[in-house]
């Protein structure tokens, strides 16, 4: 039984009249263990977001860091890259001007032969004009001095050829004859200075000089008082003079007018004969070289026409019935002759091989050949079963007193179990995947 009273008090009234106070303290720690509890709730939250805002700080940091490190290795990178280039630039820049140098330098070479060049051309030019112009003057004031030496003795002769008391006045008529070819000779040097025609001063001149010189001659010959001697000098310083004079300006015109010399003409003569010996030899050359062509040409085409016969013959007596074909080929296409390939398709029509010269019974010994080579090699032998124990290891000698196994069992064979069959040979393995590989590759 249960005791009535508690505490000097009944139990229901323990029961159901529970303590204030108790109930008030208890609710007073829950509430002071509630506020410590969210206390502690806040001060770990605080923590953390301490402790988040630290490892955040320290990732911004580490990323600024390693931001700021890849930023230098990019900048060092590009720093490199830059210099680099600066230093391939001015790479390319010295080379650039040692070249420009070296090209300045042979450009300065060049010309400086060049001018050394035209230097000596036009010392040598000058040298030659020189010594044309002293030539020219030589020749000229020569010509003119024979002409005046002509004069002084021509012109005495005929002024005592002309001399007559009753008459005085024929002692001009030297003057004029010998006046004549002078003014002549210079109208020839004016028609040469001005390029006009000189034909007609000459013809006057050479007319006028002959006719001094006739007349000294004929007063030579008949008038003792001058004698033919005198006569004789007299006409040809009648002639001299004004021939050489002739010369000169025939000289200057020619010049004048841009007509060769003899010599020059001579070797301008030489020079186009050589050419052309020249050009005939290269044109005998030519023909030569194509008459050996077309030799070699038509002995390699006599060649190749005997080499065709020799050819179609021996096929058409060893292999009739394929030349039958393929001279039915050659006649069907319209070809001159049995070609190759006319010749490889009748082989292929007649014995349905590909390879010219390969018959079936060639093919069958061949592959026969090939057989009895691969059995020999790839360690098929004889034997009592030579296509299965070929293929097996050798088998461990039976004891001959063991015990045959079917003797007790009615004759039946005893069950096979994993492991008692000797093992494949490993050339009959290499052999089974040489021939799947085959079969694979056929299908």
């Amino acid at each position: 039984m249960s005791t009535p009273t508690l505490n000097g008090t009944r139990r229901d009234e323990h029961e159901h009249a529970p303590d204030i106070d108790l109930v008030a303290a208890a609710e007073a720690e829950a509430i002071r263990t509630k506020a410590e509890a969210e206390a502690e709730r806040r001060r770990i939250e605080a923590l953390a977001a301490a402790e988040a805002e630290k490892i955040r700080a320290q990732g911004e940091a580490a990323a600024a860091r390693l931001k700021a490190e890849q930023e230098a290795e990019r900048q060092r990178i590009l720093n490199e890259q830059k210099a680099m280039q600066l230093e391939e630039r001015k790479a390319a820049h010295e080379a650039k001007m040692a070249d420009l140098a070296r090209k300045k330098e042979e450009a300065d070479l060049t010309a400086a032969r060049l001018r050394e060049e035209a230097d000596t051309e036009a010392q040598t030019e000058a040298e030659r004009a020189a010594e044309q112009q002293r030539a020219e003057k030589l020749w000229k004031w020569g010509a003119r001095g024979i002409y005046l030496v002509s004069l002084i003795i021509a012109a005495p002769v005929q002024f005592l050829a002309f001399w007559d008391e009753e008459r005085p006045f024929l002692i001009a008529a030297p003057a004029l004859l010998e006046g004549v070819a002078l003014v002549l000779a210079a109208g020839a040097a004016w028609a040469v200075a001005n390029r006009r025609d000189v034909l007609p001063y000459r013809v006057g001149i050479m007319l006028g000089a002959l006719i001094a010189a006739a007349i000294n001659l004929w007063h030579g010959l008949t008038d003792e008082a001058i004698g033919l001697n005198a006569g004789l000098i007299g006409a040809l310083a009648s002639l001299g003079g004004p021939v050489v004079l002739m010369a000169y300006e025939h000289g200057i015109a020619q010049k004048a007018d841009g007509i060769p010399s003899w010599r020059e003409r001579r070797a301008a003569a030489r020079a186009k004969a050589a050419r052309e010996a020249e050009r005939a030899a290269k044109d005998a050359e030519k023909e030569t070289q194509a008459a050996a062509a077309e030799a070699e040409r038509a002995a390699k085409e006599k060649a190749a026409e005997e080499e065709q016969k020799r050819r179609d013959a021996d096929r058409q007596q060893q292999h009739p019935e394929v030349w039958k074909v393929a001279d039915a080929m050659r006649s069907a296409q319209g070809a001159p002759v049995v070609s190759e390939r006319i010749w490889a398709d009748a082989w292929y029509h007649v014995t349905g091989s590909k390879v010219v010269g390969i018959t079936p019974e060639i093919e069958a010994r061949s592959r026969a050949a090939q057989a009895r080579m691969k059995a020999a090699t790839q360690g098929i032998y004889a034997g009592a079963f030579p296509q299965v124990d070929s293929q097996k290891e050798p088998s461990p000698k039976r004891d001959p007193g063991a015990p045959d196994g079917r003797r007790f069992n009615g004759g039946t064979p005893p069950r096979r179990t994993p492991g008692d069959t000797p093992p494949y040979n490993p050339a009959a393995k290499r052999q089974a995947a040489i021939e799947q590989t085959r079969k694979e590759t056929a299908q």
